[in-house]
């Protein structure tokens, strides 16, 4: 039985507008020291059942310009992936070496929702700082 390596993310690309789906994805390369090179993993981030659900939750009705609402999308949806990246990365999903695409956590993996409002409310504070500080809300 051996241990496997530490994961590390070594690049982040996004957010994308996926074609005929309500997404914004993200493309992160990861490394493990026991892999010959890097693997891609997709994260899709769901607008209706993931961002604007987490928004609503953290900041309630928020106004502002289409600029700011822009930059909260960008702010919140990548730090969404980030999490869901974590949340597979502690399911194991991510130890083999292939290709890998987080879906939405709806339909299928709506299980999987729950831990994301749980990070919600344990980064409240920290989140709601950093898009005031990003936004200038």
């Amino acid at each position: 039985m051996t241990i496997e390596s530490k994961m590390t993310i070594i690049d982040v690309s996004g957010p994308f507008r996926e074609p005929r789906e309500p997404v914004f994805s993200y493309d992160y390369s990861i490394q493990r020291s026991n892999w010959p090179m890097p693997h891609a993993v997709r994260v899709k981030v769901g607008i209706p059942e993931e961002l604007d659900v987490l928004r609503s939750k953290l900041l309630g009705p928020v106004t502002g310009t289409p600029g700011q609402q822009l930059l909260i999308s960008q702010v919140l949806s990548r730090r969404i992936a980030d999490e869901k990246v974590r949340i597979a990365e502690a399911d194991g999903q991510l130890l083999e070496r292939r290709e890998v695409v987080l879906p939405p956590y709806s339909g299928p993996e709506a299980h999987r929702f729950a831990r994301l409002e749980e990070w919600l409310e344990r980064e409240r504070d920290v989140l709601r700082a950093e898009i005031k500080k990003r936004v200038n809300l």
